[in-house]
C-alpha cells in the first residue's frame, strides 16, 4: 500500500496558511502562533512567491537583531519553494524534503494549490505504512 499524498491530504486537511510579503515579520508570527503553522507560504494573489518558517525567523531575523514589528516579510522570507504534486508518494516528498533541506511543502495539482505537507505529516505517514506493512507480514507467517 503506497500512500500518496493525496491521502496525507485527506487525513491532515488541506488548510493552508499564507501571508502577503509586504506584512511584517510580527504580523506572520501572530499568525503562525494564531493556528499552529510552522510555516506560511508567501502570496501576491493567487502566486507563491516565497515561504516564511520557523527557521526563517530564527536565523533571518533573531540572529541578525532584526525587528520584527519593522522587517517586512519580503525580506526574510525563502525565495525558493520546493512543492509536490498529490498524486506522489511519502517517499518521493520525503526525497523533496531531504534533498531540498526544507520542511514545508507545497502541495501543487497542477497551478492550484490543495495544501501543504510537513516533514512531520511524511514521517507520520511514512511509519504509518510501515506499521501496515509489518501487520501484514506478521499475518502471513503466522498464516492467517
Amino acid at each position: 500500500m503506497i500512500k500518496t499524498i493525496a491521502k496525507v491530504l485527506q487525513t491532515k486537511g488541506n488548510d493552508v496558511w499564507s501571508i502577503s510579503p509586504e506584512a511584517t515579520i510580527y504580523e506572520a508570527l501572530e499568525v503562525m502562533s494564531g493556528h499552529g503553522a510552522g510555516a506560511l507560504l508567501v502570496t501576491e494573489g493567487e502566486r507563491i512567491v516565497g515561504i516564511f518558517s520557523e527557521r526563517d525567523y530564527a536565523r533571518s531575523v533573531e540572529l541578525k537583531g532584526l525587528e520584527t514589528r519593522q522587517t517586512k516579510v519580503r525580506q526574510v522570507m525563502t525565495e525558493v519553494v520546493h512543492h509536490i504534486s498529490p498524486e506522489k508518494s511519502v517517499e518521493e516528498a520525503m526525497a523533496v524534503v531531504t534533498d531540498a533541506r526544507c520542511r514545508h511543502l507545497p502541495v501543487l495539482d497542477g497551478d492550484k494549490l490543495v495544501g501543504m505537507v510537513s516533514i512531520g505529516d511524511l514521517v507520520k505517514a511514512s511509519l504509518a505504512e510501515k506499521d501496515f506493512l509489518i501487520d501484514q507480514l506478521k499475518s502471513y507467517i503466522k498464516g492467517q
